[in-house]
């Protein structure tokens, strides 16, 4: 089969690899779609996503296919089923995963991190984190489920009430799910700020956001919002998330940003205004209601998956080689 490795730091070869085999709980998925993020980036990088990648390694957590095959114990799908991927597996034994926080697991692995994953025409998975796709997902949506489950994590760690008003920071992919999912949970007002003005108008226009920011010639509203959600991960729209909460506030910090990055906030706010300040990591839990939230129609992601990349093209697109890129998914299956 025809895989892109990571063979090194920022080095990637397309291999002919053998077709993978299966453990008696295992899945073996012709895949279909695979999306590039962040993570890709800084394990392409050689910086840690939810954990280290040591090459060679074949990328790809946000991954749709076909089941190709089962292993003997594997009843939860079959040969054709059509499914999505949940890439991060807990040891189901640590202090976290027996207090109910397995994402903080001692011993996560995840596919396309630390085992192969959807840059190859096949790979594997625990049937535990194969999920049947209902009809009306496409393979090309269902590889933004696992992006959408990880904001529903942040999401599900917020108190959200139909009376709030929130502000997502970040026009970028995550940002814009964001921008849906919180109406989808019955917030009643929901304001994005961000950079390029195509995108927020698209969330007018498209998404009911109401009220849109260009930060680049305009300010965030202070002491405005009960709930902030900030997604770029830079110090500076940090501050801004907390800037833009009023008395009584939530803020996620759901951004990735440098590991080495600081930014500074006003203690006596925290204090004055009684903040929740929460962070967010991975997916537990919530991929069943991502699925849920394109099956219903709540999301759309459709207009948000701006290019279908070939895997000769993956390494172009994390040199930065290819611009006007808004989120972007590799089609791997003929």
């Amino acid at each position: 089969m025809k895989a892109l490795v990571l063979t090194g730091v920022k080095e990637f070869e397309i291999q002919e690899l053998p077709t993978p085999e299966i453990k008696p709980n295992e899945v073996l998925i012709n895949t279909a779609y695979a999306g590039v993020c962040g993570t890709d980036h800084d394990l392409y990088a050689g910086r840690p996503g939810s954990a280290a990648a040591v090459p060679p390694i074949v990328l790809g957590h946000e991954n749709s296919g076909v089941v190709a095959a089962v292993g003997a114990e594997v009843t939860s799908v079959k040969v054709g089923d059509r499914v999505a991927v949940d890439p991060n597996i807990y040891c189901g034994q640590c202090e976290y995963c027996l207090t109910q926080r397995p994402e903080l697991c001692d011993h996560l692995s995840a596919v396309g991190v630390t085992r192969d994953g959807g840059l190859a025409e096949q790979f594997t998975a625990p049937a535990t984190v194969v999920y049947k796709l209902p009809d009306n997902v496409s393979l090309k949506d269902a590889a933004a489920i696992e992006p959408i489950s990880c904001a529903v994590h942040g999401v599900d760690l917020l108190k959200l009430r139909p009376y709030q008003k929130a502000l997502i920071i970040g026009d970028g992919f995550m940002g814009q799910l964001f921008a849906q999912i919180v109406q989808a949970y019955g917030v009643h007002q929901v304001d994005l700020a961000g950079i390029f003005d195509e995108k927020l108008r698209r969330n007018q226009e498209l998404f009911g956001v109401k009220n849109v920011f260009n930060t680049t010639r305009e300010d965030v509203p202070t002491d405005a919002y009960d709930v902030i959600i900030e997604a770029v991960g830079l110090p500076q729209t940090q501050a801004q998330a907390v800037a833009a909460a009023k008395k009584g506030a939530q803020v996620l910090m759901f951004g990735v940003g440098p590991q080495e990055a600081h930014f500074e906030m006003n203690t006596y706010d925290i204090y004055k205004k009684q903040l929740t300040i929460q962070g967010s990591f991975i997916n537990p839990l919530t991929f069943k209601d991502a699925i849920s939230l394109l099956e219903s129609g709540k999301m759309n992601v459709a207009p948000l998956i701006s290019h279908e990349l070939k895997l000769e093209e993956v390494q172009d697109f994390l040199d930065g080689k290819i611009e006007g890129i808004s989120k972007a998914v590799v089609k791997v299956g003929r």
